[in-house]
């Protein structure tokens, strides 16, 4: 672009004051038009929102009371051996019910009840599970069942929750914590015409608490049996049938 100050005429002495005045104005005025914009001031930008606060996830499935299938469900439990290495047995007995209400998993409840005699052993050597089962561990002809009652569900994530009970072991209760995924659900399927919700739990738990303190290995030792028993557990629950399709239109 052709300067306008060089290619502006000679401020002639002729000129009135007023004319000179008149002609430099202008001048300026061209020169300014040519410039750039002045670059606008940054805005500082706008702090980011909070994130949500996770909710927990509606499926389709219908509230109501469902019960343990007992064919899809597993009970496992691990304990660390002389810190070699988790030492696995699982209950083969074992029952629960649970109201379930999707819309409000807060208001939803469970119970359990395991039979300590139905424990499993990887190729136990002889005698083995008779003295699991024994008065030095489970002692399960005194104590006949093991119970775990929910007393408060707490939804962490979209398919998430803390589920706090009453558990029962060795004729002690003591609250314990189980950490929940919910795995998905449906309403029904022809081939199989009620709801089913399936579930993750895990949880970790003191056994001396419970009075079951023997071969707990002594402080800074790990010769024995960990305190700490490591609880998994895997299942699916039925619930409703399966609502009727409406009939079609005559």
């Amino acid at each position: 672009m052709t300067d306008p100050i060089r290619q502006s005429p000679k401020l002639s002495p002729s000129l009135p004051p007023v004319g000179r005045a008149l002609l430099l104005a202008a001048a300026v005025a061209a020169l300014a038009a040519c410039s750039p914009p002045a670059a606008k001031k940054a805005e500082a930008p706008a702090p980011a929102a909070a994130p949500a606060p996770a909710k927990a996830a509606a499926p389709q499935v219908p509230a109501g009371d469902y019960k343990l299938d007992k064919a899809h469900a597993n009970l496992e439990f691990k304990v660390n051996h002389l810190g070699f290495s988790h030492y696995t047995a699982r209950f083969s007995d074992f029952d629960a019910s649970l109201k379930f209400d999707p819309a409000n998993p807060a208001a939803s409840s469970v119970e359990a009840t395991i039979d300590p005699r139905s424990l499993e052993l990887p190729t136990p050597p002889a005698g083995f599970k008779t003295e699991l089962t024994g008065p030095q561990w489970l002692d399960a002809g005194k104590y006949p069942a093991i119970t775990f009652r929910s007393t408060k569900v707490e939804v962490t994530g979209a398919n998430t929750a803390k589920v706090t009970g009453d558990f029962t072991l060795h004729g002690v209760t003591k609250p314990v914590v189980l950490d929940i995924t919910f795995n998905g659900g449906y309403a029904g399927h022809p081939m199989d015409p009620h709801a089913r919700i399936g579930f993750s739990a895990h949880g970790v738990f003191k056994r001396s608490e419970f009075g079951i303190g023997f071969g707990v290995p002594a402080a800074g030792s790990t010769m024995g049996v960990s305190d700490a028993v490591d609880v998994q557990i895997d299942a699916e629950f039925s619930g409703p049938p399966l609502a009727a399709a409406p009939a079609a239109p005559n």
